[in-house]
């Protein structure tokens, strides 16, 4: 490539005007002070008897109490004390039966009363129910046929019911142009005479 040409290519400097000068200076943050000077007025001011009452901070009810210490203080009767035969059985986890696909077992026990009507009224619940005596299941697919329906002749009625139905198309044999008989001896009366005559206002000479 020649001069000219390496001349052409190189960028023109771009002066800037005044507006992008401005542009282009950083923008001065205005933080508020953390302490700013107290107006005479707002020094001097007295709270109303309204602004007071607002002020006053609102009282708990009377049933309120506060919160317990979580570390609560062990009396030295509730350390020394002895549980008796009762709280020791109720204590104990309840014995539950095994299920047939649960998936926990428990222990085997001494089975009392309840725990065998229990058992019992579970295995009458998983009795599949009976079929009705005059149940009869489903028919086979394949059936034998009677030599009367295979050697039947159909009436002229039962060929014709079983013929599909013609149907015509929307205007087909239709004539929008002919006239009924009745149409054509029809003798209209007054008000239809009437009604059929146009307006008189538009029947005014321009």
């Amino acid at each position: 490539m020649s001069a000219r040409g390496n001349a052409s290519c190189q960028a023109a400097p771009v002066s800037m005007t005044i507006r992008m000068q401005q542009l282009a200076q950083p923008k001065l943050s205005q933080l508020r002070p953390s302490l700013w000077e107290v107006s005479e007025r707002a020094l001097t001011a007295v709270a109303s008897k309204r602004l007071c009452h607002l002020a006053t901070p609102k009282a708990p009810p009377s049933a309120w109490q506060p919160d317990r210490p979580l570390p609560a203080p062990v009396s030295r009767g509730t350390q020394n004390a002895v549980a008796s035969v009762r709280i020791c059985q109720l204590a104990q986890p309840k014995k539950r039966l095994d299920l047939e696909g649960s998936s926990w077992k428990s222990k085997p026990g001494p089975l009392n009363r309840s725990t065998s009507k229990a058992v019992a009224h579970i295995e009458l619940l998983a009795t599949p129910k009976r079929d009705h005596p005059n149940f009869e299941s489903d028919r086979s697919v394949f059936w034998p046929v009677s030599r009367g329906a295979r050697n039947y002749r159909a009436s002229q009625k039962i060929i014709e019911l079983s013929a599909p139905k013609e149907r015509k198309a929307l205007f087909e044999g239709h004539n929008p142009f002919t006239i009924s008989r009745g149409a054509l001896s029809a003798n209209p009366s007054h008000r239809i005479q009437e009604l059929s005559l146009p307006l008189l206002r538009k029947c005014t000479s321009k």
